[in-house]
């Protein structure tokens, strides 16, 4: 279990991160989603011990991360911007990741060397953007960690593979416990695989929620009606945002599906539905609740 506790960091007069607090349970896959400059890939060097916090601490099963390199054997951090040595080959590089991980598969390099298809004997350096973000995941996940850290990993990959990289996240994470926290400012691309996610926004932590809680506890419902309706005629609900075209009523309700259902009965419509929302929807209702303007947060 990852548990992060106050922790702060500034560049200069910069301030990066500002008392983030989280845990991150042990086989999950954690969502880290900010826009561009609101602190992601600080919390994730942070989190990997490559950087000490201002103030605040890391740990990883109560050992701290910094300078600790019996924890950091068991961190693999894949980079927004992947580093290589020079003109290197991934065979290359899977030498040195097996002086560096004591865990190393061949047998999963080998898997991954056949799914992606990639020509492990050419430099690197010659290689596309999506094929380097291909070769970075190969050598990560052959490492076999427990704690896998993703910035930005599936930028650059074409629709497929992206699909292929989260089925095998979501695979080592299910069958092999491995822990995964990814780092994105896409909120779509974290929807089919995350199990819990968290908004970073301008270095502050704004809240952290398991996914299927979140679609659980709210819902786009569509109704008509006969005659006049307004919002006011759904109390008792919890309505988050009401619209109406013509017949047609449309609002976002607090609750479970069987509480909606009962209070939607009772108004006696003369159609209802409900309908998923999306993890950018529900985003949006929990950034109003908070007081913030979603619109400004440059998704």
């Amino acid at each position: 279990m990852i548990e992060i506790n106050n922790v702060s960091m500034s560049y200069g007069k910069i301030r990066s991160l500002e008392n983030v607090n989280a845990v991150v349970k042990d086989g999950s896959i954690f969502g880290l989603i900010g826009s561009n400059g609101s602190g992601k890939s600080t919390m994730l060097r942070i989190l990997c011990g490559i950087i000490r916090p201002d103030s605040g601490t890391v740990t990883y099963d109560s050992l701290p991360v910094w300078e600790n390199e019996l924890v950091k054997q068991d961190i693999v951090y894949l980079s927004d911007e992947q580093y290589f040595m020079p003109h290197c080959t991934i065979n290359d590089m899977r030498k040195l990741y097996k002086t560096v991980y004591t865990s190393f598969s061949d047998e999963t390099f080998g898997k991954l060397k056949n799914i992606f298809t990639l020509d492990c004997d050419r430099k690197i350096n010659t290689f596309s953007k999506g094929m380097k973000k291909q070769a970075s995941v190969m050598l990560g996940i052959s490492a076999r960690p427990k704690y896998l850290l993703c910035d930005e990993t599936f930028d650059g990959l074409d629709p497929v593979v992206r699909q292929l990289v989260k089925r095998i996240l979501a695979e080592e994470s299910a069958e092999g416990g491995m822990t995964t926290i990814i780092a994105s400012h896409n909120l779509r691309e974290m929807e089919d695989i995350c199990d819990t996610v968290g908004l970073l926004h301008k270095g502050e932590l704004l809240f952290v929620r398991e996914l299927d809680d979140m679609k659980s506890g709210l819902h786009k419902v569509q109704a008509i009606f006969e005659g006049e309706f307004d919002a006011g005629m759904l109390t008792p609900m919890k309505i988050l945002g009401f619209s109406r075209r013509g017949s047609l009523v449309s609002f976002i309700a607090r609750g479970t599906v069987d509480e909606i259902n009962a209070q939607m009965i009772a108004k006696n419509p003369t159609f209802y539905e409900t309908v998923p929302l999306t993890l950018e929807e529900i985003f949006i209702c929990e950034m109003e609740e908070k007081g913030y303007d979603f619109s400004k947060l440059d998704y």
